[in-house]
């Protein structure tokens, strides 16, 4: 097989999704595992919704997966190229003009539906004459173009689903292009995998219907096919479609949220598939596991919970060299001895602050008991400490006070870190030091 060329074609009206990110994941670990080619392409040719800000957006959350495009290119500089697809379906009679309006239309599909037939264009512009045309167009109609199908089955054996057919006869022609000359989607994607040479186009199960029209509008073009795969889509939890517009899930909510990136790789590109969603070493090992045929028909769901849990365990292992820098950047200071003693308490690395915080103090104790923590203050062992202060000293507050378990152990954190729960004080009290210990003891703020 030769190096694969794949892309990941986000429309920029929005911020893009976990869902999203699943695609992209999917084409780009496809190539990277095949020394492909990944492009990422702006389908932009709604002027009014796009936003250069969200395909902006989208090179930045990309860049964060760890999955750059090799290429970036837009539609909306790229229209001569579709003018020119669509002078050749027309010279071939298989773009022809309509004239209804969106009303007209409306009111045809619910006339058809009582009727107990299927709500498809019944391509009554194919029977309008030269002069009722010319009438229309003198009442100041334009026209939108559609594409005629042919009526027969169209077979693909997709990479996801084996396979695979639709029958056209059951689809309306769809519209190319609108009644101002502007493209939906269909004939510029078509345009762009051919110019680019896309070689696999791998999407949402969502556009099976799409892709035996696109098959069509392909040949009709005289241009080869790429191979088609379907994979699930991703719902929330609740099995909520994903939408962009209403902001679910954004990749940008979820890096401003601390998640890491390696985290959020995993679960989108595993979950709904035969591989267990487990942490991965890096985008090379993820890359390894696809496999196309082993996706499950039935639809994916992003679990928020599950996502934290995988998070937790790449922080929990995460070194202190890839730490530090992120650290830094947070305003924490902190050493290795530092991260090793907070990193299994922490859901994502930006909580490592409020660790930092209870380090370096000043926080105000929570003093429970005044006389057992001037007990404790008495017995606190002299310096240097180190990790096994911690032990020593709460042995002997225990042999004075007769107290153990939570009775002894909650005062104590509770006079040192403000919390009831957090990192094991065995290895946080060296960092807090004698004299923040000895003024939280006293009921001071350091």
């Amino acid at each position: 097989m030769s190096k694969p060329i794949v892309r990941f074609a986000p429309s920029p009206t929005g911020l893009i999704h976990i869902g999203n990110a699943r695609q992209a994941l999917m084409n780009a670990l496809f190539a990277r595992r095949e020394g492909g080619v990944f492009v990422l392409r702006f389908d932009d040719t709604d002027l009014v919704r796009s936003k250069r800000e969200y395909a902006d957006a989208t090179e930045v959350d990309l860049a964060w997966l760890g999955t750059p495009p090799d290429i970036v290119v837009r539609q909306s500089e790229r229209v001569e190229l579709y003018d020119e697809a669509a002078d050749k379906l027309r010279n071939g009679g298989r773009l022809y003009p309509c004239y209804e309006t969106a009303e007209e239309l409306e009111f045809r599909r619910k006339r058809q539906l009582a009727r107990g037939l299927p709500p498809i264009y019944d391509r009554a512009a194919l029977k309008l004459t030269e002069e009722e045309r010319e009438k229309l167009e003198a009442e100041g109609r334009k026209p939108h173009w559609r594409f005629r199908l042919d009526h027969r089955v169209i077979h693909w054996t997709d990479m996801v689903r084996g396979e695979s057919h639709v029958d056209c006869s059951s689809l309306s022609d769809p519209i190319l292009v609108r009644e101002d000359g502007t493209y939906l989607y269909t004939l510029p994607s078509i345009v762009d995998d051919v110019d680019l040479k896309i070689s696999h186009v791998i999407r949402g199960e969502d556009h099976v219907t799409n892709t035996a029209v696109q098959i069509q509008i392909f040949e009709a073009l005289g241009t080869h096919l790429p191979l088609f795969g379907h994979i699930n889509l991703l719902t929330t939890a609740s099995g909520e479609g994903l939408s962009k517009r209403l902001g679910h899930l954004s990749l940008t909510s979820l890096r401003e949220a601390g998640m890491e990136p390696l985290a959020v790789a995993a679960l989108a590109v595993l979950v709904g598939t035969a591989e267990s969603v487990r942490p991965v070493a890096d985008l090379n090992e993820l890359a390894s596991l696809i496999d196309f045929t082993h996706i499950s028909r039935a639809p994916a769901k992003f679990d928020e919970h599950e996502l934290d849990q995988l998070n937790a365990r790449l922080v929990h292992e995460m070194p202190y060299e890839k730490a530090r820098d992120r650290l830094k950047k947070l305003g924490i200071d902190g050493d290795e001895a530092f991260w090793l003693a907070v990193r299994t308490n922490l859901t994502r690395l930006p909580e490592a602050k409020q660790w930092w915080t209870v380090v370096q103090g000043p926080l105000s104790p929570v003093i429970v008991d005044k006389g057992f923590t001037e007990v404790a203050l008495k017995l606190l062992p002299s310096a240097p400490w180190d990790v096994s202060t911690w032990k020593a000293w709460t042995e002997a507050v225990k042999a004075e006070t007769g107290l153990k378990g939570k009775a002894l152990f909650m005062p104590l954190r509770l006079a040192l870190t403000g919390l009831e729960h957090g990192p094991e004080l065995a290895a946080l009290l060296p960092l807090i030091g004698p004299e923040k210990a000895k003024a939280r003891l006293s009921g001071q703020s350091a």
